[in-house]
């Protein structure tokens, strides 16, 4: 076996870790506001996500082409060593936000880890594709997600309003069983790709794939089951966050939301070929749908923590990933 591959396959293991702890960390996304609603059982809502998970994962390529378009590395076994560490430095800080509960974005960790990686090696990063595929709609998602959710919400309690609330919860706990199936079809849709794109990335470094080839469907099917495997094994701490501690939701409010960043997810994926973080979509409808009730039904203090954790995790995730170059670049030149 050569340098090479063997370091491409080291790439691809740790690319499908990230991917593992990113289906951890993000499944509270698609299930926290039905089984907050008790619309879903834990584990119904976790085997849904897992499922639908994977099926969005081969519902396109768009996403995945964007990511690998983020930095330009050599092909050489320094770039794979690039690539390398941009995925330890978002894998560093998934479990470091897992830990403390904050919905981060998996996302953005990914896209500012290769950022960093790259930096540090003084490679190419293409930085028109990460302002108009990332940070511009880092910024622009969750504002509309906030806003959509809000208008949703409103307009369900008008069509609703003549409905006694026993009987309006019960017939919403049943359409938040689509509502969470297609918030999960999307984070697959969404979040597998960034995967595949790392993958992607790393065979075209190495010289396994061209520029213009498709994905192989052994990526795909790779990073489909990673995903749903970290989904199965669920991100309880993040789930709290998500179904109780921004706003206690009812089984309406929890379905206008889902619908919301499903929407979201899929219009910034097929459309603008964007990869947005599913946690700052659907943080942002949830607390745009509870904000509709009264202002001072979200909380507040818990909104702005998860602020935080947005606004630190690209130049964090970027400065772990730009140590970790260091120290494998160090490390192979022994």
């Amino acid at each position: 076996m050569s340098v090479t591959l063997a370091i491409v396959i080291a790439v691809v293991v740790v690319a499908l870790v990230f991917d593992y702890t990113n289906g951890f960390h993000d499944a509270a996304n698609a299930i926290a506001t039905s089984v907050s609603t008790r619309a879903l059982t834990p584990k119904v809502a976790l085997a849904l996500a897992a499922i639908m998970n994977f099926v969005g994962a081969f519902l396109g390529q768009k996403v995945a082409h964007t990511v690998s378009d983020t930095i330009s590395p050599p092909e050489s076994n320094h770039g794979l060593i690039i690539v390398m560490a941009g995925l330890i430095g978002a894998i560093v800080w998934n479990l470091i936000t897992w830990y403390f509960g904050l919905p981060s974005s998996s996302s953005h960790a990914l896209i500012g880890g290769l950022v960093g990686a790259a930096l540090a090696a003084t490679v190419a990063v293409s930085w028109d594709t990460v302002l108009q595929k990332v940070v511009i709609p880092m910024f622009i998602s969750p504002l509309v997600a906030f806003a959509l959710g809000g208008s949703v919400m409103l307009a369900i309690l008008w069509i609703f309003k003549g409905a006694g609330p026993h009987k309006a919860n019960r017939g919403f706990r049943i359409m938040q069983t689509v509502s969470a199936a297609a918030m999960a079809l999307g984070h697959g849709l969404q979040d597998a790709q960034k995967t595949m794109g790392v993958i992607f990335l790393a065979l075209l470094t190495g010289g396994y794939v061209g520029a213009d080839d498709d994905l192989p469907l052994w990526v795909i099917f790779a990073a489909a089951a990673a995903i749903s495997l970290g989904t199965w094994a669920g991100g309880w701490r993040i789930m709290r966050t998500l179904g109780r501690r921004i706003i206690a939701l009812d089984p309406p409010q929890g379905f206008a939301a889902e619908s919301v960043a499903a929407s979201v997810l899929y219009t910034t994926a097929f459309v603008y070929e964007a990869p947005i973080s599913t946690t700052h979509t659907i943080t942002s409808a949830v607390m745009g749908v509870g904000a509709t009730k009264r202002l001072s039904a979200v909380r507040w203090g818990v909104a702005r923590t998860i602020l935080a954790a947005w606004v630190l995790t690209f130049p964090m995730a970027a400065s772990v990933a730009a140590l970790s170059y260091f120290i494998l670049h160090g490390i192979t030149r022994l």
